[in-house]
């Protein structure tokens, strides 16, 4: 069995590692380069938490990702590691329901978070100012992925056992692409053609590829996953001061503000990040200029809640592209056009956590035949906007 998977970030790069664990043959298609600076795997870091509210499925999949992802880095042996076991720090608003069902699903899982009065705050986590929030929680085995060089260290492990790479842009797929309701039919797509001409013949193939997936399936997916631009802001910490490395600082997760961020990695700075659907991008062609409203509302949430920074420089700053769907559940499903090919996306800003286990999961279904969970499927998907993922 020949399996193309067409995208290296992190849900290609994954599903390309386990179906080549499996025993299959596998091809990697890659236009820019893994986990490149256009992708949405593209930034130095990546939050791994497993707090979903009464979402348990996305909790599960966090779950098995995050034991992945720690021997992704064991295996890696790098003096920079791939895995930052930092926790990761909730804070939420009052009797808060979205918390209360987080704390519930992850008793049930065996992984339940401390929760931590003000207290407690100012002693473990003296970073901080939690004026004004009242429950915080932390999700203690939880960290940060190293988000860049772990998809770039994956897609090289993937070459060292036999995996290989083509780079190349793939046309879209000759299809009768008439969108959503297309029923299903016997088509076998026999090859993928690159802009270059060359044909990459498989027995089945997997559409991996991000913000593109509009592009290449431009009936079936037009407005069911909407690239869109988000920024993230990295700001200097003074010099000689280890408060705000990932020895000594959470990851975070400010609910109420719509704002996260990461400790101090690699000498990058601490991270600040927005999570609100912004304006939409073209992958390709569009810059990756930053917004000045949004480093100015990130440097205002740094002040307010991380005040010692409240002066820091801005070091970096990056426009990272989501691909959302209309919920935020991904799209993990077969071609309703093509029986031997099937397309893993949408990962709406949360996704990077769980590829591990979506690669894990398109595997079995390419392999095996397993069928995607309802949340997943393509008729599942429309194109009016009412995100309860998180």
């Amino acid at each position: 069995m020949h399996v193309v998977v067409v995208g290296a970030g992190v849900f290609g790069a994954w599903t390309a590692h386990h179906l080549l664990a499996r025993g299959a043959a596998v091809t990697l298609v890659e236009a820019y380069g893994a986990a490149h600076s256009r992708s949405s795997s593209g930034d130095e870091t990546r939050i791994v938490r497993c707090g979903y509210g009464p979402d348990a499925i996305y909790s599960e999949l966090a779950r098995q990702s995050l034991d992945q992802w720690r021997a992704l880095n064991d295996r890696a042996a790098r003096p920079d590691p791939l895995w930052h076991p930092t926790g990761v720090l909730w804070m939420a608003a009052g009797s808060d329901p979205y918390t209360a069902a987080t704390r519930e699903t992850l008793s049930r899982l065996n992984v339940p978070p401390d929760v931590l009065s003000r207290a407690d705050m100012r002693t473990r986590f003296p970073h901080f100012d939690t004026e004004g929030i009242e429950v915080t929680l932390l999700e203690r085995d939880c960290g940060v992925v190293a988000a860049r060089r772990a998809v770039r260290a994956l897609v090289a492990d993937l070459e060292q056992r036999g995996g290989r790479i083509v780079a190349a842009r793939v046309e879209p797929p000759l299809t009768q692409d008439r969108g959503a309701d297309l029923v299903r039919s016997a088509s076998t797509l026999p090859a993928l053609r690159t802009l270059g001409g060359v044909e990459v013949a498989g027995d089945r193939f997997v559409f991996a590829c991000g913000a593109w997936l509009p592009a290449l399936f431009p009936e079936l997916l037009r407005g069911r996953i909407r690239p869109t631009r988000q920024m993230v802001t990295y700001f200097g910490t003074p010099a000689g001061d280890r408060r705000f490395t990932a020895a000594q600082m959470p990851a975070w997760i400010d609910f109420p503000s719509g704002i996260y961020g990461t400790p101090d990695i690699d000498g990058r700075g601490v991270k600040v990040g927005i999570d609100e659907h912004g304006g939409s991008i073209d992958p390709d062609a569009d810059d990756r200029m930053p917004d000045r409203a949004a480093v100015e509302r990130a440097r205002a949430w740094l002040a307010r809640r991380v005040p010692t920074l409240a002066n820091a420089p801005v070091v970096e700053t990056r426009v990272c592209a989501y691909e959302n769907t209309a919920t935020g559940d991904f799209l993990i499903d077969r071609h309703p056009g093509h029986d031997n090919v099937w397309i893993a996306g949408g990962g709406s800003g949360h996704g990077f956590k769980h590829g591990p286990a979506v690669g894990e999961l398109v595997a079995r279904m390419v392999l095996d035949g397993e069928s995607p969970d309802p949340r997943f499927a393509l008729a599942g998907k429309t194109i009016d906007e009412r995100r309860s993922v998180y």
